[in-house]
């Protein structure tokens, strides 16, 4: 039971955004959404540092270390794109400028709560970098994660465990076994890999799941009708 893999959970996430639509790119699994932004689609990609118009990873050789993304990974930019500073950056962020915030996180609970930025360990350095203002800023956030931690603790859950980022503020969860909105009753599967059933997704799963009525497969090409707000 492997599911998807990386590169496939951000394809779909690509594949999910609307035309037109302002989108933050967080470190990590996230970044890869660059890569994937369907042909001709027009969206626009932000990075927190102070970048709009990321493009996908350049080719071998023609990378350019002043042009990275939040991970500091190397990046192009695409016609029209636009370098600012980082304070500019955050305007548009607390401004309420961006539409999807696409974010890792460590646990999201069942009402939204979002905890990405610290374990809580004094062995460990937490890293909040913009994470609470995108938080609290975008229109809508979307998490790119594992379902499950590395030795299959679950990371959706009826409460977070660990310090919050942000309170009620995640609306959908990608993850390498389902597709998964939030809404008022909690976790609903919209989107659920070939390799799973819905009973064992339950059984790695920290808090009630419920089945759409139109769940379909997860997989890449499957894109669908987001209902997602503009900022």
């Amino acid at each position: 039971m492997k599911g998807l893999n990386r590169q496939d959970i951000a394809r779909i996430a690509a594949e999910d955004i609307p035309e037109g639509l302002c989108v933050n790119l967080g470190i990590g699994l996230p970044t890869m959404i660059a890569d994937y932004i369907p042909l001709g689609r027009e969206v626009l990609l932000h990075s927190e540092q102070g970048l709009m118009g990321l493009g996908p990873a350049p080719a071998a050789g023609q990378e350019d270390s002043d042009i990275v993304n939040a991970g500091k990974l190397p990046v192009t930019l695409l016609k029209g794109a636009s370098i600012f500073s980082h304070s500019d950056s955050f305007l548009m962020i607390r401004g309420g400028h961006i539409d999807i915030a696409c974010l890792g996180a460590f646990q999201v609970a069942e009402n939204g709560d979002l905890a990405n930025w610290s374990t809580g360990l004094s062995t460990e350095t937490p890293g909040v970098g913009g994470a609470m203002d995108l938080a609290a800023g975008a229109a809508n956030v979307w998490v790119l994660m594992e379902h499950c931690q590395k030795d299959g603790t679950p990371r959706l859950l009826e409460r977070c465990t660990y310090p919050l980022t942000g309170h009620k503020c995640v609306t959908r969860i990608y993850t390498n076994y389902a597709l998964i909105e939030i809404c008022s009753t909690g976790f609903v599967v919209e989107r659920i890999a070939n390799d799973i059933d819905f009973e064992t997704l339950q059984k790695i799963t920290g808090a009630p799941l419920q089945l759409s009525p139109q769940c379909a497969p997860y997989l890449p090409g499957v894109a669908r009708d987001t209902g997602t707000h503009h900022a």
